[in-house]
């Protein structure tokens, strides 16, 4: 086996092919990152002649010189053949050092234990405790992940759209039933467009209080993943919505002057439901003052390897009631199902299942697609250079 640094060529055709490979493995990644000072090369073993492990190394400087080094969602190899690992690891931290380097971390992705839908611990399931205890015996210790740990994914591997929705929960079904009664658009963005889902997103992200990406992330993000990524919005014609409202009450209209007088119940029921649509209808009047395509809801999915990943979104919440972000995920699963992906992943969730907690609702609303709790085994670090790690660590502390 002989250690050696990679081309990009060389790097993308053993990633193209790795079972574990993900979108965050891709030269594309190490692009961005370079905009925040990151560093990259590639690292890998060969044997005859072929590769048969890889990373993706990253680094920055830090303080005097000093760099951190992180193997972004983890070595690509087989990490149940410990001596392969063992001498990959070994041969990269002394590459570590040897560039000044005083930390090692990674957070490969690879399950911890398999979890239900309700993030429960599938008893008699399968897990990875194994490679843990493996990664602590070579001197890695866990720490606080920079990547999602927990996520929520949906198998739609030779699964019909008809067998997927009737596994989803019955009023995630209803939201998705009323989008289409409302007449909704979904469509991609196009790259000059892209001012406009960061516009949501930054709505999105002053209300919910996290830091949204730059325009220039998104723009870096459109550029360099090309057919791998897509940007989504949900729309509504006001026009239509308009002209679909007065139809609706007309019909009404016509049902209630229909009704018998000495059925009270339903006369009283009738003219609630007209009341709800008189409502709707002063709402796309107003509507149609704004503009006559308004978004209502976007998201950003990046369809790589064997899965689709939602990876960010935006809404506004005054439109939450078109429910428009539940079409917009029925469209990408419908788009998964079509191109014969494995993986719908809905990605991050808190790992805390607790009806209270303030980040309940973005699992209650991922758990109504249907799919299952995935809890990775996390992000580890590996010291090299004992004393300016702890220099590292109290600078961060101060």
């Amino acid at each position: 086996m002989v250690f050696a640094q990679l081309n990009e060529e060389e790097y993308k055709s053993f990633l193209d092919d790795h079972k574990l490979k993900t979108f965050l493995h891709t030269p594309n990644i190490s692009k961005i990152r370079k905009r925040d000072g990151w560093d990259s090369v590639y690292l890998g073993i060969k044997e005859n002649n072929k590769v048969i492990a890889a990373t993706m190394l990253l680094s920055r400087k830090e303080f005097l010189g000093k760099k951190e080094f992180f193997a972004i969602r983890g070595f690509l190899i087989d990490y149940e053949n410990e001596k392969l690992l063992d001498y990959f690891t070994k041969k990269v931290s002394e590459y570590v050092k040897n560039k000044d380097g005083f930390i090692l971390r990674m957070d490969p992705y690879i399950i911890k234990q398999q979890r239900d839908i309700d993030g429960n611990i599938v008893k008699n399931g399968y897990n990875n405790f194994k490679i843990i205890e493996h990664l602590k015996k070579l001197g890695f210790k866990e720490r606080n992940p920079e990547q999602a740990k927990w996520m929520f994914v949906l198998d739609i591997k030779d699964k019909t759209m008809e067998e997927l929705l009737k596994e989803m929960k019955p009023n995630t079904r209803n939201c998705i039933n009323k989008t289409f009664k409302e007449g909704l658009i979904v469509r991609e963005l196009k790259y000059e467009e892209l001012d406009k889902f960061l516009k949501i997103t930054d709505d999105t992200s002053e209300r919910k209080n996290f830091e949204n990406k730059s325009i220039n992330y998104y723009n870096d993000m459109y550029k360099l993943f090309d057919k791998d990524i897509k940007f989504i919005v949900a729309e509504i014609n006001t026009k239509e919505y308009l002209e679909n409202c007065k139809k609706k009450l007309e019909n009404e209209n016509k049902i209630l002057d229909s009704l018998n007088k000495s059925s009270e119940g339903k006369i009283k029921e009738q003219k609630i439901k007209i009341k709800g649509i008189e409502e709707r209808l002063e709402e796309a009047k107003q509507l149609t003052k704004i503009d006559e395509f308004i978004i209502l809801s976007a998201g950003m999915f990046i369809t790589y390897g064997d899965e689709i990943i939602y990876l960010s979104s935006g809404n506004y919440k005054e439109y939450m009631h078109f429910y428009a972000q539940y079409r917009i995920q029925y469209e990408m699963i419908k788009y998964g199902v079509e191109n014969g992906y494995k993986l719908y992943n809905f990605y991050g969730i808190s790992g805390n299942f607790d009806k209270n907690d303030s980040r309940y609702g973005v699992y209650k609303f991922k758990k109504g697609f249907n799919g299952h709790v995935v809890e990775l085994i996390g992000e580890y670090e590996l010291v090299i250079n004992k004393f300016n790690y702890y220099i590292y660590k109290i600078i961060n502390k101060i």
